[in-house]
């Protein structure tokens, strides 16, 4: 790929600076006084972003478009606009997360679109950027909202009964910041043609093996669970130990198996409780409830399946000994999800092309493009995490490597949005 000039994409040190400089900028929409950004689903942080981005996605020349969940679109028409280069990540947080995760591969893709625009004019195939609504699961029990809707898998009953943790009602929030629901009756987009999705890694592999990019070829399975434990209320004072129902005891036993059993399984098998909530929660007052949550993470489909029924055994068996009634609410099974073969090819010979030292692995978290790859060809991009760190105010990716991944974007791009 060349650019007709000095034969390269743009120099590293102006993507570096490009790349940091709007993740900052975006990073200031839901900024925590304390460091960390907090934007979820529907929140008046997460419309100002979105809005904040089709300003600029305009601003560059692109058409810029929401749908009717909350995606935001920007467009760069192709000659034929029936076929879609479809690339992006999401725009929500967790809460006092960091401000990379999801969001370097929106900056990302609007900066390609940016170079290719400029530099090669009008594309053979749209290729479009995507801010995408949710991917997170952290305000509501439900993940990947965003893409779901786009390939056509959420549905309206998913979401009309659920809550975030205030009791602020899911479609309440989505009709407040001035979305509603997708119209089922219409049949999902047909004009993807593939998938691109750019990301930093949220592990350590690449800074500990010193290499700039990875190309993805496997995304691991996931199951998350919301359990809810309920005991009996009663006062600290004058209920004697052996009369007690506890919640937070059970809860706790409950939690500690969990996580002694995941490590006794061992790697890939990831096991975290990551969440706890105790009921009234006051200093004097034995629990009468205790909900937290689990999430186990594997690349293969059985050893999940596997695991999470021997802990449901055993919770259920912690239940019945501690007199207390258990709730298991399993609201998220994603299969382990492979890549797209032929996109794989595309990344690395433009990584190849582009003379960057890249590995192939696998992803240990849960991406958007595990949702598109069943109906897009799919495939993602790497770029290294300082010390591995994610979903904290340290995440962090060295601005070299931001631009490094911002190269082999507009390579792929261009090779499946240009060519023949």
């Amino acid at each position: 790929m060349t650019d007709g000039t000095n034969g390269t994409v743009p120099q590293l040190d102006t993507l570096a600076a490009d790349a940091e400089a709007k993740l900052n900028w975006l990073g200031e929409f839901g900024k925590d006084p304390d460091g960390g950004v907090s934007r979820l689903l529907y929140s008046k942080e997460w419309v100002e972003a979105q809005h904040a981005l089709k300003e600029w996605i305009e601003n560059e020349g692109l058409e810029a478009r929401f749908d009717e969940i909350g995606n935001l679109f920007g467009t760069l028409k192709g000659k034929n606009t029936n076929e879609t280069i479809l690339t992006g990540s999401h725009v929500d947080t967790v809460k006092n997360g960091g401000k990379y995760d999801g969001q370097y591969g929106i900056i990302a893709g609007i900066l390609a679109l940016k170079y290719l625009k400029e530099t090669y004019g009008q594309p053979l195939r749209n290729i479009e950027v995507v801010s995408m609504a949710e991917e997170e699961g952290s305000r509501f029990p439900y993940a990947f909202w965003g893409s779901k809707n786009i390939v056509g898998l959420a549905k309206r009953e998913d979401v009309e009964t659920i809550a975030d943790f205030d009791g602020v009602p899911f479609v309440e929030a989505m009709k407040e910041a001035g979305f509603g629901f997708r119209d089922e009756t219409k049949p999902a987009r047909q004009d993807l043609k593939a998938f691109v999705e750019i990301h930093v890694e949220q592990g350590s592999v690449l800074e500990t093996e010193k290499i700039p990019v990875a190309v993805v070829n496997n995304i691991v399975g996931q199951r998350r669970f919301t359990i809810e434990v309920t005991g009996e209320a009663n006062h600290a004072g004058t209920t004697p130990m052996g009369y007690r129902k506890d919640a937070v005891f059970a809860a706790s036993q409950m939690i500690f198996d969990i996580i002694s059993m995941a490590k006794e399984v061992g790697d890939p098998l990831v096991a975290t409780v990551g969440k706890i909530e105790a009921q009234p929660n006051i200093v004097n007052v034995v629990p009468g409830k205790a909900i937290f949550t689990i999430d186990v993470r594997h690349t293969d489909k059985d050893a999940i399946v596997s695991f999470t029924k021997q802990i449901t055994d055993r919770m259920n068996e912690i239940s019945k000994n501690h007199e207390v009634d258990t709730k298991i609410d399993m609201w998220m099974d994603a299969d382990p999800v492979p890549m797209d073969e032929k996109i794989v090819e595309v990344m690395e010979k433009q990584c190849k092309e582009n003379g960057l030292t890249y590995k192939v692995m696998h992803s240990g978290a849960g991406h958007d493009s595990q949702i598109f790859a069943p109906f897009v060809p799919t495939a993602m991009l790497f770029v290294p995490s300082v010390k591995g760190i994610s979903h904290n105010p340290a995440e962090y990716t060295h601005p070299a490597d931001l631009a490094e991944g911002v190269k082999a974007l507009i390579g792929s791009l261009y090779e499946l949005g240009y060519k023949e």
